[in-house]
């Protein structure tokens, strides 16, 4: 794949034990930045951490790799980073594909 062609992501989040809404919080935040960076929310879902499974699961597309770079990159984003690493324990990022 090269560097200008648009990207699909999926991400997987686990909070911090009674960090939940404090992560979802943060995550409305910076995932308000992304449309300024050429990239779009697709799906975000909520599940209850149990056994181990992610609190969120969302996915996106950004225009290219340049464009999910910048959001990374993003200022407002890394001015959050101490409340990040407080509410959020892991995070998965890998890139997927449409099938349906």
């Amino acid at each position: 794949m090269s560097a200008d062609q648009p990207l699909v992501l999926c991400c997987l989040l686990w909070a911090h034990p009674g960090q939940e809404a404090a992560m979802t919080a943060y995550e409305d935040h910076v995932l308000a930045l992304i449309a300024g960076h050429g990239g779009e929310v697709l799906t975000r879902l909520r599940g209850d951490g149990a056994a181990g499974h992610p609190h969120e699961v969302q996915t996106y597309r950004f225009a290219s790799q340049a464009s999910l770079d910048a959001y990374l990159n993003d200022p407002e984003r890394l001015a959050l980073a101490d409340e990040r690493d407080r509410v959020v324990a892991r995070t998965e990022l890998f890139p997927v594909e449409r099938l349906a």
